[in-house]
């Protein structure tokens, strides 16, 4: 049993990530466009994330002390928009907009659009360096032998979310040496590591292995968890806050699709949205889950 969260919370966060699940379905399928593996395969970590291991308030989303969630791989953002919705920055119907002319919630996030959003994320690779800019600002913040500044430090954590596709780009190693150089250890990387890609498995497109030993090498601290356990994943979390002298990565093990067989593994359902026949069978299936999650819990 975990130190850090209790048990009846694990259940209602994986009630949630269910019924974030059913909403994912419902907005793709709305929009006829969209990526649906691997936001169904994120749908546990964001939950936990927006429910759990963030310091935030819909109510206030510029309050200074927040948590930064930089969302590097901008194209899973339809699940980020369910996390918020549900959380409460905007109404849930609000989601039927999704990439709509003159919608907030665009194909990639805006940060100027939607209030909650702290970067504008499409360009693959960007995420990791954008924060740990916030991460070394924030370091210098309370490093500040200032007195008058001491009411200004920033004293929260930065998280960046990326995909192991965008591993491929070099601009992302720029900034794993960076991080590592300077010692970020207010930063956590959370890697979904779901093995897809546009074109196909990562490992026949630009093999990535051993992406632990890469990182290691430049001074970070890796930790691994299976993606869809919720206990496992945010024990890391609280690990992380434990190590003071390097950044940490979060390599989250999911499965792209994670919730409809049918789809599970597909790389082919990257960028694919539901056709409404298949989101009325998708959801269905989903339900009947709802039901087993409650029921294994009683």
């Amino acid at each position: 049993m975990s130190n850090y969260i209790s048990e009846s919370k694990i259940e209602e966060l994986e009630i949630k990530a269910n019924e974030a699940r059913e909403l994912l379905i419902e907005m793709l399928t709305e929009a006829g466009s969209g990526h649906t593996a691997g936001p169904m395969g994120m749908a546990d970590i964001f939950t936990a994330m927006y429910f759990h291991v963030l310091n935030h308030d819909p109510k206030n989303p510029d309050m200074p002390n927040r948590d930064r969630f930089i969302l590097s791989n901008g194209h899973i953002c339809p699940i980020r928009y369910v996390s918020m919705a549900m959380a409460g920055y905007f109404p849930v119907e609000e989601l039927k907009t999704l990439r709509k002319f003159g919608s907030r919630l665009q194909g990639h996030p805006e940060r100027e659009r939607l209030p909650g959003v702290e970067t504008t994320s499409g360009p693959l690779g960007s995420g990791l360096g954008q924060a740990c800019g916030i991460a070394y600002g924030a370091r210098m913040d309370w490093q500040s032998p200032s007195p008058e500044d001491s009411a200004n430090r920033r004293k929260f954590r930065t998280y960046c979310a990326m995909s192991d596709g965008e591993h491929d780009s070099g601009v992302t190693w720029e900034a794993v040496l960076f991080a590592g150089k300077n010692k970020l250890s207010n930063l956590t990387g959370i890697i979904d590591r779901n093995n897809i890609q546009i074109d196909g498995f990562t490992e026949d497109i630009m093999p990535l292995e051993n992406l632990r030993a890469k990182y290691e090498a430049f001074n970070w601290h890796v930790l691994e968890c299976d993606g869809h356990n919720i206990e496992a994943f945010v024990d890391a979390i609280e690990e992380a806050k434990a190590i003071f002298e390097k950044p940490t990565v979060i390599i989250a093990h999911t499965i792209p699709g994670k919730g409809i067989r049918e789809i599970e593994f597909d790389y082919n359902w990257h960028g694919k949205p539901p056709k409404p026949e298949e989101a009325k069978k998708f959801l269905d299936e989903l339900r009947t889950l709802g039901g087993k999650i409650k029921s294994e819990h009683q």
